[in-house]
């Protein structure tokens, strides 16, 4: 079992900066894929990106490809979303999620563990 908790989130004005932390406990999270995805009000639950096991390839969405980092420290057992020039569309409850070892798709429905997310607003 795999117990992941987000925060960072909060309210930012367009254009300024945000990281969020996922803490994982449990069982160790190195060798699983992490992932984010989002979910605005009335829509549907969005891939945001992933990260190796390793931490070494990241795959994001094409909406914050540039944007957004996603890094993680095993040692720690911590993933992390640095989120920069944000847009109000970004606004929405991110959550951070475990995958498999080896993966590079974007669909939730791979992932085993998520956190309850928090939730990240943008003003214009």
């Amino acid at each position: 079992q795999v117990h992941l908790v987000e925060s960072g989130g909060g309210l930012v004005q367009a254009g300024g900066s945000l990281r969020l932390s996922c803490a994982a406990s449990g069982r160790p999270i190195s060798t699983r894929v992490m992932g984010w995805f989002r979910q605005a009000p009335g829509k549907e639950r969005e891939f945001v990106g992933h990260i190796s096991w390793s931490g070494g390839r990241t795959y994001y969405a094409d909406s914050v490809k540039g944007r957004f980092t996603i890094s993680r420290d095993n040692a720690k057992n911590m993933v992390y979303l640095q989120m920069n020039s944000l847009k109000p569309e970004d606004t929405a409850v991110y959550y951070c999620a475990a995958g498999p070892t080896y993966y590079s798709g974007s669909s939730a429905n791979d992932f085993d563990y998520w956190g309850q997310g928090t939730q990240v607003t943008v003003s214009s």
